[in-house]
């Protein structure tokens, strides 16, 4: 079979192209923009061009998938719309591929990556294994494609973007968080929600939905604040009848939560209590404070696909993360270079949080890159509010992956919305030029758009 991949150079795409390529089909493709992601895809045999020309699509194909992220104005696109052959989302392909298997699925608008591939590692510790469809490079694997044909399980990433996820039925459903994003798709909040709720419906009858702590809403207690009484508080999933076990880093009304959590040179301790019994001393190796939630979450599920506590400990203290999640590029006593794909304000509050716990009185300088126009016009008081937490904040221009401008939209909406006085608006190149100046102890790249063509530069610079 001969598959064309439209927008290969996507974290998701690049998986279920290396899926096919590995299971011995021929895999061609296009993309934008050249990227080391796109270099590994080509180095293993599949090939990519570049250019939006029909022409140089092989006539043959069998099988052609998209990305929502390329626009339906591109010349391929219409093309192969035109082909008659099988035209499929991305997403639908995973749904596919996931079909006939126990698929874990882990969705939410942050913190999905790393729990599907912390999952991921954990099963890969137990004789049945799993494969893994991820939306990261997890370091464990070098790879964000996991395959083991034997093994009942799947783990995917599941991507709540044009709805992605709702192609999936899955055997255990994760949902880490349901912050608003995406309402360029959605409209509303409210619009989101609802596709959540469809999402959590769709879990196996005989399977588990695990549910963050407060997204069904606060626990049974009465509680009693500024003298009104709060009694049975609706969460954003309210709605949801499906079975369902809860999570937390910590608060003792969920099922599964951490207590006793202590940093030791910065490696993370701490005791996982479940309703089953008590794991004493858990271990995550130079990782984030967030990622305690991420674990408790990920042992939620790996326990019941009927993981063991030694494997459990094993594969805890093992993870070693993923690109572009708190990934260390510099670690000295004197300097911290950290490089992160946060680009929503919880996740850089999260992220800002870690490192002032781990490195408490450092003086922090934050590069971020906002990613897209609408999400900058949606959240820039809160990007604003979290950014002004840094020492020394700077800014680059928006990056605009799919999108068109939007009149009044830019970086400067943030700039002159921060309470911080020590921020920064910079070219790439401005960056290099300035970094040096500002005296960092802790340098922290932010962003998921192109800003980590910069991290080499920055690291050599800061070496």
């Amino acid at each position: 079979m001969k598959y064309y991949f439209l927008g290969i150079g996507g974290i998701g795409m690049s998986a279920q192209a290396r899926f096919f390529n590995q299971m011995g089909h021929q895999v061609f493709g296009y993309d934008r923009t050249p990227s080391p992601l796109t270099a590994q895809l080509e180095a293993e045999g599949i090939t990519i061009h570049y250019t939006d020309d029909p022409s140089l699509i092989p006539s043959d194909i069998d099988v052609a998938i998209y990305t929502p992220a390329v626009p339906s104005s591109t010349a391929e696109f219409q093309y192969l719309q035109q082909l008659g052959i099988p035209f499929n989302k991305r997403s639908q392909m995973l749904g596919e591929l996931t079909r006939g298997k126990k698929c874990i699925a882990i969705a939410g608008t942050h913190g999905k990556t790393t729990t599907s591939s912390l999952v991921a590692h954990l099963l890969s510790q137990t004789e049945q294994g799993c494969s893994a469809f991820l939306g990261g490079i997890a370091k464990n694997f070098d790879s964000n494609l996991v395959i083991n044909k034997t093994s009942p399980y799947v783990v995917v990433e599941a991507d709540e973007y044009d709805r992605s996820f709702l192609q999936l039925h899955p055997y255990v459903s994760v949902i880490t968080s349901t912050d608003p994003d995406h309402l360029d798709i959605y409209g509303t909040h409210e619009n989101m929600l609802q596709a959540f709720a469809q999402f959590a419906s769709q879990t196996d009858d005989d399977g588990l939905l695990i549910l963050k702590e407060g997204l069904l809403g606060t626990s049974n207690h009465n509680h009693e604040e500024n003298g009104i009484c709060h009694c049975h508080e609706q969460g954003p999933l309210s709605n949801v009848k499906t079975p369902h076990t809860t999570y937390t880093a910590r608060g003792v009304e969920a099922d599964y939560y951490a207590i006793n959590v202590r940093c030791n040179k910065g490696d993370i301790f701490f005791d996982l209590r479940t309703p089953k019994k008590v794991f004493y001393d858990l271990q995550l190796c130079q990782s984030p404070l967030y990622n305690v939630e991420n674990a408790v979450a990920a042992s939620a599920a790996a326990l019941a696909c009927g993981i063991t506590e030694e494997q459990l400990r094993k594969g805890l203290k093992s993870f070693t993360g993923i690109r572009r999640r708190f990934d260390y590029h510099i670690n000295r006593p004197d300097l911290v270079y950290i490089d992160d794909y946060a680009h929503h304000p919880q996740e850089l509050q999260a992220t800002i949080e870690s490192i002032r716990y781990l490195y408490p009185g450092k003086r922090v300088v934050g590069i971020f890159q906002p990613h897209l126009y609408s999400r900058t016009a949606d959240h820039a008081d809160g990007f604003a509010q979290v950014l002004s937490q840094l020492d020394e904040t700077i800014l680059m221009p928006i990056y605009p992956a799919r999108e068109e401008p939007i009149p009044g939209v830019s970086s400067e909406l943030i700039l002159h919305k921060m309470s911080s006085i020590n921020r920064y608006l910079c070219s790439p190149q401005q960056v290099l030029e300035l970094l040096p100046a500002l005296y960092p102890d802790v340098v922290v790249t932010l962003g998921a758009g192109d800003i980590d063509r910069l991290v080499p530069q920055i690291e050599a610079l800061l070496k």
